[in-house]
């Protein structure tokens, strides 16, 4: 991890579920996969502050579609749920592999 990532603020982004209720997700990671572009979201916020021991938190994977807005100009993200359970599987297999890869062991 470069020390500009450690430095950065967490991407936070409102959703509403499906009961019509907000709620905050923290952008954990972008990744691709077949040409299309995924996102990994948690509902656990980080504050900034360290446990000693890190708790199991839940992700979900969400397809990327980018769209322009007519009037600015500017490229729109919206994130969209994986409707094939089969496809929805194996993006959990990459997005945990990701998630993995990027967590480095303590000395």
């Amino acid at each position: 991890m470069y020390e500009d990532d450690l430095n950065q603020e967490p991407d936070i982004i409102e959703m509403t579920d499906d009961e019509g209720n907000t709620i905050l997700m923290q952008v954990v990671d972008y990744f691709f996969y077949n040409g299309e572009e995924y996102v990994i979201l948690t509902d656990s916020i980080d504050d900034g502050t360290q446990e000693d021991e890190p708790e199991e938190i839940d992700c979900y994977v969400m397809h990327v579609v980018t769209s322009r807005d007519e009037e600015t100009g500017e490229e729109l993200e919206t994130f969209e749920p994986i409707e094939d359970a089969k496809l929805e599987a194996k993006l959990i297999e990459v997005a945990n592999s990701q998630l993995n890869d990027e967590e480095e062991p303590e000395e």
